[in-house]
């Protein structure tokens, strides 16, 4: 059914500012740049690294498939893929768990820390890149998609009132948290894994391009965020940075927009 003629348009709808931010394709750099700075919590990063099969090279193709498409049917998908999709990750989250030997501690996956820390590093990504790139013209739609996205949050388990609802509730956030936050070694593993991505023989052109956008995604990291994986920072490096996602989104403006799920 075409998406126009849905009665039920989910969590968001044609009229809200995450159907325009999610339906394009420079928001592929969004999302890299937000596994680079989720990757900063070390106990989110060594939970990922010992459970996920974005480690394992022969099952990282299908992994990051089944990702974007619960970002796909979370953003656009009807109420009901929404809930089926959102009870499948709690219930992987609440079978899982990881070890933190800075404390030798044993932890949930589920744990509320750092599912909001996963939620707020997506979130200030995309609406970071969507602000950058021109997608959103004027700071008071880009607090609506913050406050948005508190919907989403719900979906894995985060209480609304817990997450942000704007970009200033984020910063504060992320204030809060930078001192517990370092490059622990499975972060810098993470990173340089990323620009020799295991695609499979179809997509094997798509490694000439994912050096220069992985690049890009990680300079669009706030500047504290690069300190801390010991990159150096230049006085260019944020208009570089604007300018080439400005000229991105401009070249991808005509591609095909991303597939709506039709309703069930």
């Amino acid at each position: 059914m075409a998406a126009r003629a849905r009665k039920d348009t989910g969590l968001f709808g044609p009229g809200s500012v995450t159907w325009r931010v999610h339906g394009e394709h420079v928001m592929w750099v969004a999302g890299v740049r937000a596994l680079y700075l989720q990757s900063l919590h070390p106990r989110v990063m060594r939970g990922t690294f010992q459970n996920s099969a974005l480690f394992d090279r022969k099952k990282a193709w299908a992994r990051f498939l089944r990702t974007t498409e619960f970002v796909s049917i979370r953003t656009f998908g009807t109420t009901a893929q929404v809930e089926r999709a959102g009870a499948r990750v709690r219930a992987i989250h609440a079978s899982l768990t990881g070890y933190d030997p800075d404390t030798d501690e044993t932890f949930r996956l589920d744990d509320p820390e750092g599912l909001l820390w996963v939620h707020c590093g997506e979130i200030d990504s995309y609406v970071d890149i969507a602000r950058r790139s021109g997608i959103l013209s004027n700071d008071k739609d880009a607090d609506t998609y913050v406050a948005e996205s508190r919907r989403a949050a719900e979906v894995v388990g985060i209480p609304y009132s817990d997450a942000p609802a704007s970009r200033a509730d984020l910063a504060d956030y992320f204030a809060r948290m930078r001192p517990r936050l370092y490059a622990c070694r499975e972060a810098r593993q993470g990173v340089l894994s990323s620009f020799n991505p295991p695609f499979p023989l179809r997509l094997a052109p798509l490694r000439l391009a994912v050096p220069t956008l992985n690049f890009l995604a990680f300079c669009a990291l706030p500047r504290w965020a690069r300190r801390m994986y010991g990159i150096p920072t230049f006085p260019t490096t944020e208009l570089t940075v604007t300018l080439s996602l400005r000229s991105i989104q401009q070249a991808s403006a005509l591609l095909p927009r991303p597939a709506i799920p039709a309703q069930v």
